[in-house]
């Protein structure tokens, strides 16, 4: 791996061959949440999920982002940030949640709001096409609830060829069961779900940073942990830009059965990423 350096922050490590150029990036410098460069994802499958909050993220004064889980009208849920959306995400642009209703007058020749169920997209902070995306993280140590760095289109399953409507690339999930997992989800999430390059290894964890990463080209992925290739894919190959997800989820909310059996030592417990970048390869 090549050795990039970040002034006044930790290096990055870059797979070999190619010149590497900075495309986007964000340090976690300051007392805020950058919230340009991200915002909350709060909707599940089209709808409002009491899993999800805009609440227990911080910046810790030391270039680190912090996720800690927060108790919610007695539930525990935790924070979701992307740099852009997909058409499941039912926010309207100023942020509302959507009040659409079959029958308004929508404005156009045949008086309808919207005719697929596909939801207007908002224009992401942040999306792109190929290169390497690598974020240096230290895990959560309890098993309640699961972290990840991924990648996602805002049109994954709208067409029958993924190479135009996307794929969702996990660059790394933790689900707190002594695995890590990497790979890609294509197809869509219904009935025509599909896996490929999907593994899973055993991670003890150890309570420091670790960097994960993802180099996408024309040609295919090469999945990455701490400089070492895990997985390769050939395809299929997403052709569109995609934007960043930086993810923690708690158990419960796929069942419907919210997570209300917490301990002081769940609340203590905490998901941390000391960067996101992205690397364009150099012409």
């Amino acid at each position: 791996m090549i050795k990039y350096e970040i002034d006044r922050h930790e290096p990055s490590f870059l797979p070999e061959g190619k010149q590497w150029k900075l495309a986007w990036s964000d340090e976690f410098d300051g007392t805020a949440l950058d919230e340009s460069k991200w915002r909350y994802r709060l909707d599940y499958w089209g709808m409002r999920t009491g899993a999800y909050t805009d609440r227990g993220v911080s910046l810790d004064g030391q270039s680190n982002v912090v996720f800690r889980p927060v108790v919610v009208d007695g539930r525990l849920c935790s924070a979701q940030l992307q740099t852009g959306g997909n058409s499941f995400d039912q926010l309207d642009f100023d942020g509302a949640i959507s009040n659409r209703l079959p029958g308004r007058n929508g404005g156009n020749p045949w008086n309808q709001i919207e005719i697929w169920p596909l939801k207007p997209l908002e224009k992401p902070k942040f999306a792109h096409r190929y290169g390497y995306y690598e974020a240096r993280v230290k895990f959560q140590k309890r098993n309640f609830w699961w972290s990840a760095f991924w990648l996602q289109s805002p049109s994954i399953g709208a067409s029958y060829d993924p190479r135009w409507s996307g794929v969702e690339n996990d660059i790394i999930e933790n689900f707190g069961n002594g695995q890590l997992t990497s790979g890609n989800i294509y197809g869509g999430y219904g009935k025509q779900f599909k896996e490929e390059a999907r593994i899973r290894y055993p991670f003890e964890n150890d309570g420091l940073f670790h960097r994960v990463g993802m180099e996408w080209s024309a040609d295919g992925y090469v999945f990455y942990f701490d400089g070492k290739e895990t997985a390769r894919s050939a395809g299929p190959v997403s052709h569109i830009e995609q934007f960043v997800l930086l993810t923690t989820e708690v158990q419960g909310y796929r069942s419907g059965k919210p997570y209300t059996d917490f301990t002081e030592e769940d609340l203590a417990d905490c998901f941390t990423a000391d960067y996101v970048r992205v690397f364009d390869a150099a012409e």
